[in-house]
């Protein structure tokens, strides 16, 4: 994948923040491509004429060099040829990467001192979870860093990884938009993890997200956790996945599992904070009339849904499997905090309300156009004093301007 350079689209802000004193931090899960963006971004900067250094500590002795903080680092860089003093009085700048900074024992003084003192290094980093980054990182880095939240694939980002020149934006004909809707299934099917979406054979992905959830999810999160009953735990990844898109009933749950509802709740959280799930809370503007406080559950890959549901990729998927996909989009564009679901004392229900620059936007999402009845669009609207609305779907037509396939989002 590296060898490709392709290019992810979260690039065009994260450079924005290249000339600037920020730290620039990127988290996210493991295997959706963060060393990718800093492969990319290091080879933009290479192109451009700029020194840079790349750690990758999955190379313990890397870590080793950077636990034992600021000048020991420098003299490693001095012995790996970078003339430091050349870059300061040229009024340079060295750009350093270090990827999988959460395994440093405590990064935080190594990344204040960079960035105080040493102004001519500007620090770009990555870590697999907002949880690690959060226990790692101290109140000191306040105010120095940008953060960005890097996913899996979105769908148009999967269309540039599949190498096709299908045009989302452009109005397509018959043949192309049956196309672009084998594409979108496939990518609600196997998800958007980079790997698994540049792998042809079915058996191998398979494998390869096989290889995620057990290596990444399973073993990772466990050890996070310190999960010693193995087996509830991974039953309660089942049993979650198979409630993606519905309301999370912890206590039912926990019941299902044999686990305390504590116990849920701190799984919950840290499947959370590693970016495997989402509770998307309600939306409201008071909370008397909005009788639902329950959030609702969303994996962020279908991919790792399906196999952790259902031990295989069906043919078909099932309703709440493409309301998921629709979320995940969704979060990439307007970010998973703004986005809520609606229902109200009459049980009416719209699946998604985006809430973003103090504008309003509900979203239905159906399996096929003609599902969509306006009565509870319709409550939204007139409650809220909102025009505007849309209706996602994959199957049949589309009836107005308010109706928009996946890839129009």
């Amino acid at each position: 994948m590296e060898k490709k350079a392709l290019k992810r689209d979260i690039f065009d802000e994260i450079v924005k923040y290249l000339n600037t004193d920020n730290i620039v931090v990127l988290h996210g899960a493991r295997q959706v491509g963060k060393s990718h963006i800093l492969f990319f971004l290091d080879d933009y900067l290479k192109k451009r004429g700029k020194s840079t250094y790349f750690f990758d500590l999955e190379d313990a002795r890397l870590v080793d060099v950077l636990n034992q903080g600021v000048d020991n680092m420098l003299l490693f860089l001095k012995n790996e040829g970078i003339d430091m003093d050349a870059l300061k009085k040229a009024k340079g700048r060295l750009y350093i990467f270090v990827d999988e900074i959460q395994y440093l024992d405590s990064p935080s003084p190594l990344l204040k001192l960079l960035a105080d003192h040493h102004k001519y290094i500007h620090l770009i980093v990555s870590g697999s979870s907002s949880f690690d980054i959060k226990s790692k990182f101290s109140d000191s880095l306040v105010g120095r860093t940008v953060d960005f939240e890097i996913f899996n694939l979105s769908f148009s980002e999967f269309l540039r990884f599949k190498d096709t020149a299908l045009n989302t934006k452009r109005k397509l004909d018959d043949f192309h938009l049956k196309k672009i809707k084998g594409l979108y299934k496939e990518y609600v099917l196997f998800g958007g993890y980079p790997k698994i979406v540049m792998e042809n054979s079915i058996e191998k992905k398979e494998k390869y997200i096989s290889q995620i959830i057990d290596t990444y999810i399973k073993k990772d999160i466990r050890d996070l956790a310190k999960i010693k009953d193995v087996a509830k735990f991974n039953n309660l990844l089942k049993v979650l996945a198979s409630q993606s898109g519905q309301l999370l009933n912890v206590a039912k749950i926990a019941d299902i599992c044999s686990l305390s509802k504590p116990t849920v709740e701190k799984y919950l959280f840290i499947l959370e904070n590693t970016y495997i799930i989402k509770l998307v809370s309600p939306f409201s503007s008071s909370a008397k009339v909005e009788v639902v406080k329950s959030p609702k559950i969303f994996f962020y890959d279908t991919g790792i849904l399906k196999l952790l549901w259902m031990n295989a990729f069906p043919q078909n998927s099932a309703g709440n499997t493409f309301e998921t996909s629709i979320f995940a989009e969704l979060a990439k564009k307007y970010g998973a905090r703004n986005i809520h679901y609606w229902r109200n004392r009459n049980q009416n229900e719209i699946d998604f309300v985006i809430q973003f620059k103090d504008k309003l936007l509900p979203i239905e999402v159906k399996t096929n156009f003609r599902n969509f009845r306006k009565s509870s669009m319709g409550s939204f609207l007139k409650k809220y004093r909102v025009k505007d609305y849309k209706v996602v779907s994959i199957e049949g037509e589309k009836r107005g301007e308010n109706y928009f396939y996946p890839w129009e989002l």
